[in-house]
């Protein structure tokens, strides 16, 4: 019987489907719009406080200086008899003076009838002593005996600026004005240049600062006669007209924000093509996804096809595929032999690795211990000294008959010598081989037996050690010769990073525990690692020391034994400057700390 030939992909059908799915691109545009323009505004908002906050700021930095100063003895004087010479020269290097302290753009004093009497800028081309701003809003509110504010143009300067004006004199009686005129000009310069735009317009809606220079002193809405009237009387612009403000309320998303201080609107407008890029985006995106599934659709349908065609070839290629398998079945167990015999080498590789480590750990104590030996000799040299010294004056106490002073001398000789043994108990333990097998440790002896034999060496550097550790006894997994090597070997190294330091030197050791285990610190105030050392210490023979110094084994046999115990070596450097250490080990239950075998002595 004859198979039907397999029917072709129907594209028309795909074609068609595609524009029934098209729609679809709609909603993911309304959702990729409000997304979007969801986040710009989150964006401005916090712009927009920022703005806000910085020009408050400005402002609030000034508003109590107008009252502080009319207090001082110069502008009284002044106000008291104006036509004294000497007086106004006083109070204008007063008022100079105080403005190049504080920063403000200038500061004048007027007397009852709105003349000047004094000013920072005296000795200026555009000096306002001698002129009448009796014109001024601020003037005319001031006079009545309260705090006011104004912004406007300068009439003699040309300079924006917020006005601050207080009386001087008793409620009733104000024997003058002092006005402190604040540069609102370098409060534009920092907006920057952004496609965010922003605007500050006042209570008569005219914008008066703002990010693009065209759009300044423009009107935002229609004014009315009454707020004509209102700027032709106090020309607080360059014009008395300003000319509307154009802008498309469908090109940018406003946000604005009111001053209730002084009556103005700070807005931030960002252009609405911000939104529109990334919406066209996630469109397109959206399409490509559309197309590339059709695409998919289409390419399964072929595959079907090439699929119904391989399974007439499937009976013909069995057979084939029957005798391929018995000759991959022969291939296989020949490579299983051979992979048996691979392991077998690797795990004796790994033995000869592991003897290997366990040589590599000696020989680093057994260097630790050369490196020592000076110390160490130094150590056992003064108590035998001192037992040579007691015994020869107790034969000679001996012969006086004074036997009690010789008795002293031998207790002193039987202390002499237990100090003797425990330096050979430390330096016993130090260089004995370990068992693999982690044990019970006890954390502080182990420590005591680290300090021990550096001791000499740290009292020769000068380096003050601070101790943090509990009274209490903490128990860890570990090996007890391997822990003492660990901690040996991070303390000589502290010790070699501060012999490059200049005092104060110190160290400090730590320890805390938790449920997850111990955690001990060590840390010192020398120059610390570097970011090179940070990623390689660990390697082996890699280090920032001379040839001499060392070979870099020491904090490679460090990791290497603390992952070998179930724990971790951290190593970073400390915020206050030096390196930190960093050992995690795992807790262990209590014991008694006896002492082994080996350290017993007669």
């Amino acid at each position: 019987m004859t198979t039907a030939p397999p029917r072709r992909p129907r594209w028309r059908s795909l074609i068609l489907l595609a524009l029934l799915l098209a729609p679809l691109l709609w909603p993911l545009q309304q959702l990729a719009e409000r997304y979007y323009s969801t986040q710009l505004a989150e964006q401005n908002r916090q712009t927009l406080d920022l703005y806000v906050a910085n020009l408050l700021g400005t402002l609030r930095r000034f508003e109590v200086l107008p009252a502080i100063l009319g207090g001082l003895p110069a502008l009284r004087d002044l106000l008291s008899e104006p036509a004294d010479p000497a007086r106004v020269d006083a109070a204008n290097r007063l008022l100079t003076e105080v403005r190049g302290a504080t920063g403000a753009d200038v500061m004048y004093l007027l007397d009852p009838s709105g003349l000047t009497l004094a000013s920072s800028n005296w000795d200026q081309p555009d000096s306002f002593v001698g002129l009448n701003f009796s014109f001024r809003p601020y003037f005319q509110e001031a006079l009545s005996g309260r705090l006011t504010g104004f912004f406007g143009l300068g009439t003699t300067s040309g300079r924006r600026g917020y006005y601050y004006a207080a009386p001087i004199g008793e409620p009733g009686h104000v024997l003058g004005i002092l006005v402190v005129k604040v540069n609102l000009d370098d409060a534009e310069k920092l907006w920057g240049n952004t496609p965010e735009q922003v605007l500050v317009t006042d209570g008569h809606g005219v914008v008066i600062l703002t990010s693009r220079a065209d759009w300044r002193f423009r009107a935002s809405r229609p004014l009315s006669a009454e707020e004509h009237r209102r700027i032709a009387a106090e020309q607080p612009y360059p014009t008395l007209d300003p000319l509307p403000l154009a802008l498309d309320a469908n090109a940018w998303l406003i946000q604005s924000r009111e001053l209730a201080e002084t009556g103005w609107t700070v807005s931030i407008l960002a252009p609405h093509r911000l939104v529109d890029r990334p919406v066209r985006t996630a469109v397109a995106i959206g399409g490509a996804a559309l197309l590339v599934l059709l695409l998919l659709l289409g390419l399964l349908l072929q595959r079907r096809r090439h699929y119904l065609e391989r399974i007439a070839l499937d009976a013909q290629a069995r057979r084939e595929l029957e005798l391929r398998v018995l000759e991959r079945t022969r291939d296989l167990e020949t490579l299983n032999s051979r992979l048996k015999e691979e392991v077998l080498e690797r795990e004796q590789a790994q033995q000869e690795l592991i003897r290997a480590q366990d040589e590599l750990v000696q020989a680093g104590k057994l260097s630790a211990l050369g490196t020592m030996s000076a110390s160490i000799s130094h150590e056992l040299n003064q108590p035998l000294a001192a037992i040579r010294s007691y015994a020869q004056n107790g034969e000679v106490l001996l012969d006086h008959g004074r036997v009690e002073e010789a008795r002293g001398n031998l207790r002193s000789i039987g202390e002499l010598t237990g100090r003797m043994a425990s330096i050979i108990a430390h330096l016993r333990a130090f260089a004995r081989r370990d068992r693999h097998a982690p044990e019970r440790v006890a954390l502080q002896p182990a420590i005591d037996d680290a300090l021990a034999l550096l001791a000499k060496r740290r009292r020769a550097l000068d380096v003050e050690l601070i101790r943090d550790l509990p009274e209490a006894t903490f128990w860890v997994q570990a090996g007890e010769t391997r822990l003492r090597q660990v901690l040996g070997n991070l303390l000589a190294n502290a010790l070699d990073a501060l012999s490059e330091k200049a005092p104060p030197r110190r160290i400090w050791i730590s320890a805390s525990q938790d449920e997850e285990g111990v955690r001990l610190t060590l840390r010192d105030n020398g120059p610390g690692f570097s970011a090179e050392a940070l990623v390689h210490a660990r390697e082996p023979f890699f280090t920032t020391k001379t040839s001499t110094q060392g070979l870099g084994l020491g904090l490679a046999i460090c990791d290497t034994l603390m992952r070998a115990l179930g724990g971790e070596l951290l190593l970073d450097n400390h915020p206050e400057g030096g390196a930190l250490l960093t050992l995690r080990l795992r807790n262990a239950e209590p014991g008694a700390a006896l002492p082994s075998p080996e350290d017993t002595f007669a």
